[in-house]
């Protein structure tokens, strides 16, 4: 009877190993070996898809780039489009937290990076925003959302009420701030996305009258 063959080696293959190793165990759990005995394949043949581990993960940082849904934008009114698009963004580094120090850097040569970098420029300067503010704008996005899923305001606060006593007075219920993380956190996130849009949408009414229709 004729062995089980192994599922062929691939690069969409590698990769994805690569996310599951890194969402369970951190960055510093990735290495060749540790891969390639995930994979269960002999650690020289990674190299026949990948020549570097900087080369690994930066197409790691890219499928996980792809997952952003950019499909709003172009297509629905531009403070409806950055709006979907900024919360699909913190939803997907969301799921994959030990990799946004990665996804962070970019785009770069990154093909998936470059096409949402494409994406939202592209929208901005469609709907009549000047190409310098458009710039200005996508990068604006990018640091608040990847700002915003660096780490967790709530959980910066532990659970102890003495310690926020007589010395910090307004700090008196910051105790309960752990329990409600994801309220908080995501809470925190729409109150600062309403705020960016609002401003952005002013900015926009201000523009001189000879941008396009």
């Amino acid at each position: 009877m004729a062995r089980p063959r192994s599922p062929l080696l691939s690069r969409d293959r590698i990769v994805a190993a690569a996310i599951a190793l890194v969402d369970a165990e951190g960055l510093a759990a990735l290495s060749t070996r540790r891969l390639a005995l995930e994979l269960g394949v002999s650690g020289p043949s990674l190299y026949n898809h990948f020549a570097t581990k900087d080369d690994l993960l930066e197409a790691v940082a890219d499928a996980v780039t792809a997952q952003v849904d950019i499909s709003p934008l172009g297509a629905r009114p531009w403070p409806e489009a950055l709006r979907a698009w900024a919360v699909s963004y913190r939803q997907t580094l969301a799921e994959h937290p030990n990799l946004v120090p990665v996804v962070a850097h970019g785009p770069g040569r990154r093909p998936h990076a470059l096409k949402l970098a494409d994406a939202v420029y592209g929208a901005l300067v469609q709907a009549g925003w000047p190409p310098r503010e458009a710039t200005r704008i996508g990068a604006l996005m990018r640091y608040f959302v990847v700002g915003a899923a660096t780490g967790s305001f709530a959980a910066g606060f532990v659970d102890d009420p003495a310690l926020y006593g007589a010395d910090y007075p307004h700090l008196s219920d910051a105790h309960r701030l752990q329990s409600r993380r994801r309220e908080i956190d995501e809470g925190a996130f729409e109150t600062g996305l309403d705020a960016l849009i609002a401003g952005l949408e002013l900015r926009f009414a201000a523009l001189p009258a000879t941008r396009p229709a």
